[in-house]
């Protein structure tokens, strides 16, 4: 590596970590504990939690099926297919949020229908799960069909070739070999879902218990309580922080290690799993 590149590293590590510990600076010690533990605060951290997980598990049942097609498929029209799987990266949260209730609102294309059937979205805790899956799906995607596409399809060709149906093959040699990219792509999007703001308050409002998460209260509590709103920033960093450790450590195989027909090969050695 050449010398010269440490200086733009270490000013681009500290362009990041400089604000972190700025906050850290701010923030009220002596009262910590009673500002992120207060009703408001644990209900809001309740709702993300609960919400982020569930918006997870719809990433992960919607984005692996998605990867496997971007990666496996030949059609012509998956060059536009990952543009839209991407689109939610590079929108304002906002515009995602305002697409979401024109699609699901009282008015919106699907919700009128929804609504004669009196099924409410908008503006409840299902549109907060669907806020959070909208803007944390192409994480678990991107992560996915990457992991594929290093992989190659070797392994799976060789079990077709010896009479494995296609499920057979996904239970069995695929889905171990992307169990690693699985687990870290779902860390992401529950993180990126955990954080999600612009879309959640457009889609679904900012009511406690309901709709309000901990990126909404923080926001609330900036003007009325700015030590509270420092506290559960420096929160919501520590779990970000701590979730983005889980997502990149080591959580695969081994180094030498390779899945080979139903077993894990060392150097030219087979052992079961």
């Amino acid at each position: 590596m050449p010398g010269w590149l440490l200086v733009p590293a270490l000013l681009g590590f500290a362009f990041v970590a400089a604000p972190l510990v700025a906050l850290a600076g701010a923030v009220d010690w002596s009262g910590f504990f009673g500002l992120v533990s207060s009703p408001a605060s644990r209900d809001a951290l309740s709702l993300s939690v609960r919400t982020a997980l569930a918006s997870t598990a719809l990433c992960v049942v919607a984005g692996v099926p998605m990867a496997v097609l971007l990666a496996r498929a030949r059609w012509r029209v998956l060059p536009v297919l990952r543009a839209m799987v991407l689109l939610p990266l590079v929108l304002p949260p906002v515009v995602g949020g305002l697409a979401l209730l024109y699609l699901f609102g009282r008015y919106g294309m699907l919700g009128r229908h929804l609504e004669a059937a009196d099924i409410r979205i908008a503006f409840s805790t299902t549109a907060v799960v669907l806020a959070q899956a909208f803007v944390a799906l192409p994480f678990l995607v991107i992560t996915l069909e990457g992991a594929m596409r290093t992989a190659g399809d070797r392994y799976e060709r060789i079990a077709a070739t010896l009479g494995a149906a296609p499920t057979t093959v996904w239970w069995r040699i695929t889905l171990p070999l992307l169990r690693p990219a699985l687990i870290s792509g779902a860390v992401l999007a529950f993180a990126r879902a955990l954080g999600e703001f612009g879309a959640t308050l457009t889609f679904a409002g900012s009511l406690q218990g309901r709709t309000r998460t901990l990126p909404l209260e923080i926001y609330l509590q900036r003007e009325a309580d700015p030590d509270a709103a420092v506290a559960l920033s420096l929160l919501l960093v520590l779990i970000a922080v701590l979730i983005v450790l889980v997502a990149y450590r080591r959580v695969g195989v081994p180094e030498g290690r390779e899945w080979a027909g139903g077993l894990w090969r060392w150097g030219g050695s087979a052992a079961g799993r």
